[in-house]
């Protein structure tokens, strides 16, 4: 099925607005024609649209009649994407469309992410606001901007620029789950400074590439125990430095901060003779790794070919010092919450490690929704590095969600999935990280609940939401917003 045929899947007021999102490159950073297109839909309806400093788009629907003494409602959601492919992809998420396919009650994308994270939450606003036979409040579609890669539209929100009573972010990713907490998020920022060194003379250079890793969302796939793409292939580097005497030129592992990383490539040179024994060490690291993820990976490629693209190396006592640390980096979860054992507490994602020639740049995002386990990880991920010679800082820090399970909204919501679909929802604080936390900063008294369809692998190229859960997501939002209690 084609990309134009999502518009067919019902419902159709929602899908259409997704096409029509999937045509619009929107990631990270790049906001100003998803704005313009967002600015110019509220417009076309007739509605007030305002546009913040920061980029934030805001649209405001007056309540349909009968409605008007309902308490107001935003609808919440943010207009970036996640850009992930595979190296070996050829797509441009600056200019180029999504590609979409319908596989069964899926949609993905042609080998990259889909943006249902978080463009499935913008579509529903959006026919939210078109739409002329659903009753409801008076009601505000704030959509974020950059949320992937800092929350910053949720950071420069000002005050009085909402005015609704209940928010209702739409950027949770299970079906009959409500949402009511999340996790706090710190990055950490390392830095090694180097002058290359020349190659010694004789010695044969390799590009080493280990691919077919599934990745994910290091919020909600990091108790997977998928495998992180730098942390194979540091523990590979530390055995070829001592076994193959290799010289390490350059290094690229991880692209996003919030995607834990799928590929990682390095540049490596050894002494001549020893090519054979470095592909042999490199076999048997691929068939180590491919046993030990069995269940978990099905796909790991781990492969060298001969280069000639190399300038010098990273002096030997560099290269120990950042293989050691990487080695030591603490990776995936770190603790679960005691009282709900098999949600996730705190975590790190070793998410980029990257050279150029004169600095290697090491990033991490910690999550925890307890601040001093934030604080305990992030300690020690700065005495590792600073213990290696590395430079260490940490920036764009974000509260945690505290969750209030006297929340009017959670007790309409769930009593209204009750009613409506004969089972009572999972209320949950989820470890990824919500707008939430930062929103309720801005407007502490603002009543706030998350919940969303069915999207699976989210910040990868497997990303997928299930097209029955979208429905019913769609189902659920319009019979919340005809109940809305009276303020």
């Amino acid at each position: 099925m084609s990309s134009k045929d999502i518009r067919n899947l019902e419902p159709k007021a929602l899908w259409n607005n997704f096409y029509s999102l999937t045509q619009i490159p929107r990631p990270s950073g790049k906001k100003e024609e998803i704005a313009k297109f967002l600015v110019d839909f509220g417009k076309s309806l007739g509605l007030e649209t305002l546009q913040d400093e920061i980029g934030n788009v805001l649209v405001r629907k007056p309540a349909t009649p009968g409605m008007e003494d309902r308490k107001g409602v935003i609808l919440q959601a943010h207009m970036d994407m996640v850009p992930q492919k595979n190296s070996d992809v050829e797509h441009d998420f600056e200019k180029d469309p999504i590609q979409t396919i319908v596989e069964g009650d899926w949609v993905r994308a042609d080998n990259t992410t889909l943006g249902a994270d978080n463009g499935i939450g913008v579509a529903a606003a959006m026919a939210v606001l078109e739409a002329t036979d659903m009753p409801h409040p008076a009601v505000e579609m704030f959509i974020t901007v950059d949320e992937e890669t800092g929350m910053d539209g949720a950071f420069g929100l000002q005050p009085n620029f909402l005015k609704g009573d209940i928010l209702i972010n739409m950027d949770s990713e299970d079906e009959g789950e409500l949402y009511v907490g999340c996790a706090g998020g710190l990055d950490a920022n390392v830095t090694f400074q180097y002058k290359e060194v020349e190659v010694p003379e004789g010695d044969v250079a390799f590009k080493i590439s280990l691919t077919g890793l599934k990745g994910g969302h290091s919020g909600v796939d990091i108790h997977l125990q998928r495998a992180n793409a730098n942390k194979l292939m540091f523990r590979f580097l530390r055995e070829a430095v001592a076994e193959n005497e290799i010289r390490l030129s350059s290094i690229e592992g991880g692209s996003l901060r919030n995607a834990i990383p799928r590929e990682a490539f390095a540049v490596v040179t050894v002494p001549a003779g020893g090519e054979q024994d470095l592909l042999d060490t490199i076999a048997e690291f691929e068939e180590l790794f491919v046993e030990e993820y069995a269940g978990v990976e099905d796909g790991i490629s781990f492969k060298a070919e001969k280069t000639d693209k190399i300038n010098g190396l990273m002096p030997e006592e560099v290269q120990d010092d950042l293989i050691n640390a990487v080695i030591a980096c603490p990776n995936g979860v770190y603790r679960f919450i005691p009282e709900v054992p098999d949600v996730v507490e705190t975590s790190n994602n070793l998410a980029i490690v990257k050279s150029d020639g004169k600095n290697i740049e090491v990033k991490c995002l910690i999550r925890s929704s307890v601040e001093s386990r934030k604080e305990e990880l992030a300690d020690m991920i700065e005495s590792t590095f600073t213990l290696a010679g590395a430079k260490v800082g940490f920036s764009g820090g974000y509260p945690g969600w505290k969750p209030n399970l006297d929340s009017p909204i959670l007790k309409e919501m769930t009593k209204i999935y009750e009613t409506n679909y004969g089972k009572t929802p999972k209320i949950l604080i989820i470890h990824a990280g919500l707008e939430c936390g930062i929103l309720g900063t801005h407007y502490p008294n603002m009543d706030m609940i998350s919940f969303g369809p069915t999207i699976r692998f989210p910040h990868s190229p497997d990303e997928k939401v299930n097209i029955s859960s979208v429905a019913k997501f769609w189902d659920y939002l319009q019979k919340t917003l005809a109940d809305i209690p009276k303020k």
